[in-house]
């Protein structure tokens, strides 16, 4: 069992935020009989379906419809955004599904400068309080630490304002209340496919226990090939074991389980490690 797939859905985005790559590959986004498709090819192969890779998910027209596919197929859902779309998903009060989980990139506000930031946290927390007494697990993420972190005491003080304080200390951040989360990490690097090649002991649990799935249906990796660097086969065509059971796919598992990569990008991975470790905590 896979524990987790990453599915572009579109891989467009509103914001143009200085720590995300920018993608090569031509505008897109899934339609609903492509998300269908893919989803019965996953069930039952995978537990928690992320809608992030490149772009925006809250751009999708339907994605409510998406979550709801999803959810009637048994997968947990997991939404990543940068928040600016909140009112694209349906009320918290309503009786419409929300994702298991939600991710909002907070430190977006803070990389494109636009906008004032505390009506920004204020659509946030419009939404993110009520959704958590709802159930869904919402994660505030500062991920901005050896980079800009000149809004991160702002974004606090006004997040109190919120929820008051004292907030329950974690690793990582602060547990607001119940099901509500402020995570903090370094800032994000991703990696390039460079020439040189790398040496170091490298391990990683990509096609093992997360894949990701580019909007034209292309199977990588993980959710770290943001250009389709390493492409092992389309979904929309194949079957999931049969792009598993490719050669260039049982190469990586078979390197990684001798701590090395046979792919440039793996081999440029963060620290060289490869994403030995999932971000996003706390993890569910």
């Amino acid at each position: 069992m896979i524990d987790r797939c990453y599915i572009e859905i579109t891989n467009v985005c509103n914001l143009n935020c200085d720590f995300c790559p920018k993608h090569k590959r031509q505008s897109r986004q899934l339609t609903v009989e492509e998300f269908d498709l893919l989803t019965d090819k996953l069930r039952g192969r995978v537990i928690f379906l992320y809608f992030h890779l490149m772009g925006e998910p809250l751009l999708h027209p339907h994605l409510p419809d998406f979550i709801r596919m999803a959810r009637e197929k048994g997968f947990r859902t997991v939404l990543t955004s940068n928040g600016t779309l909140l009112d694209k998903l349906p009320s918290p009060n309503t009786h419409h599904p929300l994702p298991h989980k939600i991710q909002l990139s907070l430190h977006s506000h803070e990389s494109n400068g636009k906008g004032i930031l505390a009506e920004y946290i204020d659509k946030v927390m419009q939404f993110s309080i009520p959704a958590a007494r709802q159930g869904t697990c919402v994660v505030l993420r500062l991920w901005n630490q050896g980079g800009k972190e000149s809004e991160n005491e702002q974004v606090m003080h006004l997040l109190e304002q919120y929820v008051p304080k004292p907030w329950k200390e974690r690793p990582d951040g602060y547990r607001l209340c119940d099901n509500l989360y402020l995570e903090f990490d370094r800032k994000f690097e991703w990696p390039e496919a460079r020439k040189e090649e790398a040496s170091h002991s490298v391990f990683c649990k990509a096609l093992h226990k997360q894949i990701g799935i580019l909007s034209d249906g292309s199977l990588v990796p993980c959710c770290m090939d943001h250009d389709g660097d390493i492409t092992l086969g389309n979904l929309f065509t194949q079957s999931l074991d049969e792009i598993l059971d490719s050669p260039r796919a049982k190469a990586m598992v078979e390197g990684f389980q001798h701590h090395k990569a046979t792919e440039l990008l793996c081999q440029n991975c963060e620290s060289g490690n490869a994403r030995n470790s999932f971000r996003g905590k706390p993890k569910s």
